[in-house]
Formats: C-alpha cells, structure tokens, sequence
C-alpha cells in the first residue's frame, strides 16, 4: 500500500508540472508568431481557445470515466495523448493546424486534474501537506511553461517547445503504465485517510457554494496566466523584456516564488478550520488585484507574484473542502465537476484577454473585473459550514445510522 501510494502521488506530482506547462507553452511562443503568420496579437491568442475549453470541458468525462473504468487506465491515457498533442503542434504549418493541435494537447490535459488530484486525495495521510506539495509540482509547471518557450523562441524554434515536452511525455506514460502494475495500483479503492461523512443535503449546498467560488477564481487565474506574457511586455521597461525569454523569465519568477506557498496553505488547511483559510487568502486578494490595475516595472513583478501567491495559498483548502463535501466512490467525478467549472468556463478569459487588450492597447479594466471576481468568492465562501456545523452534521449521520 505504501509503495503504491509513492507511486500514485510521485506520478501525479511530475504530470501536474507537465499539464501546465503544456497549457502555458503557447501565450508565450504566440508572441514570435505574429510575424509568422502576419496575424494581430488577438487573433493568433483566439487559437489556443478551443484547448483552453477543452481542459476544462473534457475534466468531467475524464473523472466518470477513471471512476467507472480505471483510474490507473486515465491517468495513463493523459499522458500519451498530451504526448501525442505537444508532437503535432510542433509539426503545425497553418493557424488552424495549430488549434488542433492545441485542442488535442488541451482534450487530454483535462484528465489531469479530476484523476490525478482525486489519486493525490485517496493516498494522502495528511491531505493538505500533500495538495501543497502537489501544487508546487503544478506552480513550477506554470512556471516552466513560458520559460521554455522563451528559451526555445530565443535560441532555436517555438516549434522544439512543443516537441520536445511531447517525447518526455510519451516516455513518461510508458513508465507509469509498468509502475503502476508493479504496486498493483488499479486495485486500491480505498482512501488512506477517509473524511466523516456529512448529509447529503449539506453536501449539495457546500459543493453549489464552492462550485460559484471555483468558477470566479478559475476566470482569475486563467485570465492572469493568459495575459501575463503580454502584460510584461507592456509594462515592463528593463532590457530582457523586450526579448521572448526576457519575457518568459519575468513570468517563471512571478509563478516560481509563489509556488511555494502552496505547501504553506496545505499546513494551513491541516491545521486550521478550511473555510476560514479559505475566506482569509481571497479577501486579501481584493486589494492587491486591484493593485495590477495600475502597477508597472519591478513592483507590477511583486503585485503579480502575490496575486499568483495567494491562488496558490487558497488551493490546498479548495481542494480539500471538495473532497470533504463528495462521496468517495465518486470522487474523480466530483472533481470533474470542479474542473469543467474552473478550467472550461474559465476559458472565457481567453477572449477577455484579447478583447480587452484589442480594445484599449492594455489590462486596466481587465484588473478591475478580476477584483471583482475576488470579491464574489469571499462573500459566497461565507456561507460554507462552519466548524460546529460540521460537527453537527457528522453527529446527525452517526444518528441516521443507528
């Protein structure tokens, strides 16, 4: 069982880097493809759409399927087929092309979060710790992500950054396909360190509630991490920015120096009532959002490492309280839910981006939204249960029992 679950966890953390560094490759080699294509910013932005819905929308197929099939089986296919994805945009020659490829790559990225964050969920001892833990792998992804990009559009070909990640991954796939047999992983059903149940109504009314906040931070973070490259370049006035792995540095730092904290905000969610851990990370955020509307040079770099800082800090607790509030023999697809919420609605932001940006030549407003976004998850957190309540209802079920 030990064994099995370093496996499941050691594998879930290593793809969760490489699922955001897929999804965050193109808002960066986008910017060496105007010239290309001879297309606008906007345009060659509007793309990667159809991926970004697809990893979201693709989230809840990917977790009924893990529960109903095999959970080792999914995970599995996630990683061949993001493999197989980053190997053909690589090989694009029309815009076109390239939306395909990044809708395959954005079609089997979304397995990753209902599967492998429910296999992160199910063999946990300490579920925050390692939530944490697994956001840093996601957070260095982030961070890698235009990094690479950068580094390839610099030195070589935007084209290698789509490859070589392809490859990696293929041989990643076939690695965990054999490890996975080897501990006997597709048999364990059961969670290592199960919740108290709560009653079914509670449960409804706390996953509605999340699932509100869930979709506002999703917008946030996918319209940050989407507009980021372009906000640097913008607002930026230091030498590197001008070039693609100026740019790309400027964002892996933003995401390198928040990443840790998600191991912060999982000691916090082990330690402290999850609701408040949560209300606290997004009411600070209101602020400091606010804040990137107007920040430029090295203090927008701090602005956006704290907005970056604070998502990550609130994760941990997130996930833990979708875990809390859903049965586990449906726990990937309860996490589905989740992430068809986060990842395809908040795909939305994609166009926000490019509109706002095409209509004003910057991200004033867009700031502004996002403030208000935050505010929204704050005020609907407030009505998660509070400890007591809890309490309360775990006592009502042992009742219905007896």
């Amino acid at each position: 069982m030990q064994g099995a679950s370093r496996v499941a966890i050691g594998f879930s953390n290593v793809s969760h880097t490489l699922t955001h560094m897929f999804m965050l490759l193109y808002p960066t080699a986008v910017l060496g493809l105007e010239a290309e294509f001879g297309l606008p910013y906007g345009e060659l932005l509007a793309l990667s759409l159809v991926g970004f819905i697809l990893f979201g929308a693709g989230a809840l197929p990917a977790g009924w399927l893990a529960d109903r099939w095999s959970e080792t089986g999914t995970f599995t296919l996630m990683l061949f087929g993001m493999g197989l994805g980053g190997i053909l945009t690589s090989i694009a020659t029309t815009p076109f092309e390239i939306a395909a490829g990044l809708g395959v790559i954005g079609l089997f990225a979304s397995i990753y979060h209902p599967v492998g964050i429910a296999m992160v969920v199910r063999h946990a001892s300490k579920r925050g710790r390692s939530l944490g833990v697994n956001g840093v792998f996601g957070g260095v992804g982030l961070a890698s992500g235009p990094l690479i990009a950068g580094l390839l559009m610099d030195f070589g070909s935007w084209r290698l950054a789509f490859l070589i990640p392809g490859i990696i991954t293929l041989v990643l796939g076939v690695v965990f396909w054999f490890a996975a047999r080897a501990v006997d992983l597709p048999s364990i059903r059961e969670d290592v360190n199960p919740e108290p149940e709560v009653p079914g109504r509670v449960m409804v009314s706390a996953f509605v509630t999340l699932a509100v906040a869930t979709m506002c931070a999703g917008l946030i973070f996918q319209c940050l991490s989407v507009a980021l490259p372009k906000l640097f370049a913008l607002r930026l006035d230091f030498f590197e920015a001008g070039s693609g792995l100026g740019i790309g540095g400027f964002v892996a730092i933003v995401f390198l120096v928040a990443a840790c904290f998600q191991i912060i905000g999982g000691l916090a969610a082990d330690r402290f009532p999850l609701k408040w851990v949560y209300v606290t990370a997004w009411t600070l955020q209101i602020p400091v959002v606010l804040w990137a509307a107007t920040a430029a040079g090295l203090p927008l770099v701090i602005v956006a490492s704290v907005i970056v800082l604070l998502l990550n800090g609130s994760a941990p607790a997130e996930s833990s309280l979708f875990a809390k509030y859903s049965p586990a023999r449906w726990r990937a697809t309860a996490f589905g839910v989740k992430f068809v919420i986060a990842l395809g609605v908040s795909a939305l932001g994609v166009p926000l981006v490019a509109y706002i940006h095409d209509q004003t030549g910057e991200f004033y407003w867009l700031f502004i939204v996002l403030a208000g976004f935050a505010a929204v998850i704050a005020l609907v957190a407030l009505l998660l249960p509070s400890e007591r309540e809890e309490t309360y209802q775990q006592t009502d079920v042992v009742r219905e029992k007896a």
